[in-house]
């Protein structure tokens, strides 16, 4: 009768694994920016509903919004200029451009849809216009290239899969594991394609695209000589960036 169960529960842990598989293929499309092949489990308008349901939650973290119009004004003008020069301007995300109060973290992010944030603190290091167009032109790639929905597709896949051996035998852990560490890599790749796509951005929309690598400079004295290396970070290491930037640029047609 054990052995029995136990048969039973091996194969509805291979079905739920099996069921993960399929789901996956499935949802897989090409990203009509990139033309990357991805398992994206949102619609654009899903993106754009959790983008601005998230909005304000993300800004709170970070201090809430800064208090200076002025400011906001001009981040403003440098999205739009970004948007309305590139691919993005044909795209159905809904671009808004958010300058955080926070004056200690050093960040910019992008949510699933268009919201895109940068803190005071990395604003205050930037030089001069061409910089803070690398940086939104580095979130708006995010975008462009759907990162959030892959992940969260991702994700979905992962836990499905820990679940079906969970149900099989006792290695959930072992695949989450797998699953996390597979998370990481696909978003060092991520940052490295939001970097070039920041590149191309710039060059259409009239930026020096050779200023991108200064924000790296910049990011890299902001990380401090004990910056987390490369192989436990989600992000690729600012010098290794700087190489594909430099690609990018020749690849675009940039100076």
């Amino acid at each position: 009768m054990r052995r029995s169960s136990w048969k039973i529960r091996i194969l509805i842990g291979l079905a739920i694994v099996a069921f993960a598989f399929f789901k996956k293929c499935a949802s897989t499309e090409e990203n009509p920016y990139t033309g990357k092949e991805q398992a994206i489990a949102l619609t654009t308008e899903e993106e754009i509903a959790i983008g601005l349901q998230s909005a304000p939650q993300m800004a709170e973290q970070y201090g809430g919004m800064h208090p200076d119009r002025q400011l906001q004004e001009y981040v403003d003008l440098v999205g739009e200029k970004l948007v309305t020069n590139t691919m993005a301007s044909n795209t159905p995300y809904q671009f808004d451009f958010h300058l955080l109060s926070d004056s200690e973290t050093v960040n910019a992010f992008a949510l699933p849809g268009g919201q895109i944030f940068i803190t005071y603190a990395l604003y205050s290091k930037l030089e001069n216009e061409d910089q803070l167009a690398g940086v939104l032109g580095h979130e708006i790639g995010h975008v462009l290239g759907r990162h959030s929905a892959e992940r969260i597709a991702e994700t979905e896949f992962w836990q499905t899969i820990s679940q079906g051996a969970s149900v099989g035998a006792d290695a959930g852990g072992l695949v989450a594991g797998i699953g996390q560490n597979v998370l990481l890599g696909n978003g060092r790749d991520d940052e490295l394609e939001s970097d070039d796509l920041g590149v191309r951005f710039m060059i259409n929309a009239g930026y020096e695209p050779r200023e991108m690598i200064d924000v790296m400079e910049i990011l890299k004295a902001a990380a401090g000589p004990n910056r987390v290396p490369e192989f436990k970070s989600t992000h690729p290491d600012p010098d290794n960036r700087i190489e594909k930037i430099e690609e990018a640029i020749v690849k675009y047609g940039g100076q």
